[in-house]
């Protein structure tokens, strides 16, 4: 029996598909950035995957059943840090999401809650201790998920809200969901589309413009449907084989919308064509496998929850962002893991990384 864990436990198969899904990610905002004012962006991603693969090894060292006892206190502080944002955050867009830490760098203090959320709803779904969750059960995991999720929409971010509720859901199925509340959320969740529908008026105006131009993005082509028709063009036009690294049109003369971050598949496309993007699928789908594989071989359910936490958050970017480029939901925000650029984003993705690694490593130890 090994006396601790070693940094020869770290699944490296994971960490070899993270990082090609990087290197293709900076390959990608090299080509949408490098003749424009924003070059250099590939340089600055770079940076923060040094600095997120150190923050991997730093958490993957730290016992995760130390951090799940800490729990409650991470989660007060997490809720203080919105509260925060929310009184003296840095607005951008229309937005107040981000909290200044000098020398120009900011941080999204909604994607740390996201790691936050893993590890509470872990604890407390590993603390259940009867096969199927109770009526009371079900609230507090609505309550421990909502408040945060509450403080998110009013930065506004629905985007980032929307991600913190995987977590809950599939932990709640793991955990023994009972059929006759499954119903009853499905249910409801049918009973509010049409009722939301009719109160859109009172969301932002950003917001109804969101759910109208997915609806009809014909209607205003050079305007709010603008950012869906350029890049379901651009994934259109990518064909089988692509246009060559560098040489898609759209994405070289900046037709693409926020083609480095929100919209780099749609970007992709167009250069690498169905092939580019099948191979990126396909590491993701390698990646959610393999996060699968160590939720099944973690030595306790507390270490599974937080696995398959982790796999969750990440698998619903990938859904709704890959959804999100061809038009198939509303523009959300929701960039891709490893792929897209983005500072605060490329940190949590790799500190939840590290989770995962402190997990493996731990599975043979007493």
């Amino acid at each position: 029996m090994k006396e601790g864990p070693r940094t020869h436990d770290f699944d490296w198969i994971l960490l070899a598909i993270v990082s090609a899904i990087c290197l293709m990610g900076m390959l990608e905002i090299w080509s949408a950035t490098h003749d424009s004012p924003m070059a250099g962006m590939h340089w600055r991603q770079a940076i923060w995957i040094g600095v997120g693969f150190i923050a991997m090894f730093i958490i993957s060292r730290l016992d995760y059943h130390t951090l799940l006892d800490q729990a409650p206190l991470l989660y007060l502080i997490g809720i203080v840090a919105l509260l925060v944002v929310l009184a003296i955050g840095h607005s951008r867009f229309g937005a107040r999401r981000w909290v200044s830490l000098g020398g120009g760098v900011n941080l999204q203090v909604s994607e740390i809650m996201k790691l936050v959320i893993i590890i509470v709803l872990a604890r407390f779904f590993s603390e259940v201790r009867t096969d199927r969750l109770t009526t009371a059960d079900l609230v507090k995991i609505a309550g421990i998920t909502g408040l945060p999720v509450l403080l998110v929409l009013v930065q506004p971010d629905l985007g980032t809200a929307m991600v913190l509720v995987p977590a809950a859901i599939v932990g709640a199925f793991l955990a023994g969901i009972q059929w006759k509340h499954l119903a009853v959320l499905l249910a409801f969740i049918a009973l509010m589309v049409p009722v939301g529908w009719h109160m859109r008026t009172h969301l932002k105006p950003y917001q109804q413009q969101r759910i109208e131009t997915f609806i009809h993005p014909e209607d205003n082509p050079r305007g709010a449907g603008y950012q869906i028709l350029q890049s379901e063009i651009a994934v259109g036009s990518g064909g089988f084989w692509g246009k060559g690294f560098g040489k898609g049109s759209q994405n070289q003369l900046g037709f693409v919308p926020v083609r480095y971050s929100d919209f780099i598949l749609a970007a992709m496309a167009e250069e690498l064509g169905f092939v580019g993007v099948l191979l990126v699928l396909l590491l993701y789908l390698g990646l959610l496998l393999r996060l699968i594989d160590n939720a099944q071989k973690a030595k306790d359910r507390a270490g599974m929850f937080v696995v398959m936490g982790v796999a969750a958050i990440l698998g619903f970017h990938v859904l709704v962002n890959s959804a999100m480029v061809i038009g198939y939901v509303p523009v959300t925000g929701i960039p891709l893991p490893f792929l897209s650029y983005g500072g605060s984003s490329t940190v949590f993705l790799f500190l939840a990384l590290g989770l995962v690694m402190n997990v493996r490593m731990r599975r043979f130890v007493n």
